[in-house]
């Protein structure tokens, strides 16, 4: 197991992940897409907050179970609590401290047509349990 560390631009958010980066998932929705985002989603008790919560500013839409945290001074966003896993935490690999993205092997996920990809990911995770 590794700790990574990890924030936003100018230092405001900063936290601490001690978990096996294997993969990221890179979904075509229109936030991940805007961001940038590479998802690594983690139990939440592998995720350490390093600064108070109050530095953050959040952003919810749609059916509002994702909570979007961001940094209200940069802009960067982080790490989220993703609607798909809400009792987890979804860090954005690409805010992770000494990570070559280009390394990671990157798994699509068709967010555009959220609902059926989630259905077709969670059969396949079931059939390989």
């Amino acid at each position: 197991m590794t700790t990574y560390r990890g924030g936003c631009h100018c230092g405001q958010v900063a936290f601490e992940v001690s978990a096996d980066l294997r993969s990221v998932s890179e979904c075509n929705c229109s936030i991940c897409t805007k961001k940038g985002y590479l998802h690594w989603i983690v139990p939440r008790d592998v995720f350490q907050l390093l600064t108070p919560e109050s530095n953050l500013a959040t952003y919810r839409f749609n059916t509002g179970v994702a909570r979007h945290y961001f940094c209200p001074r940069c802009g960067v966003a982080s790490f989220y609590v993703p609607r798909s896993d809400p009792d987890k935490i979804d860090v954005n690999a690409r805010c992770l401290e000494g990570i070559d993205v280009a390394t990671l092997r990157i798994e699509r996920f068709d967010g555009r047509n959220w609902e059926s990809a989630f259905r077709a990911r969670e059969a396949s995770r079931s059939r390989k349990e």
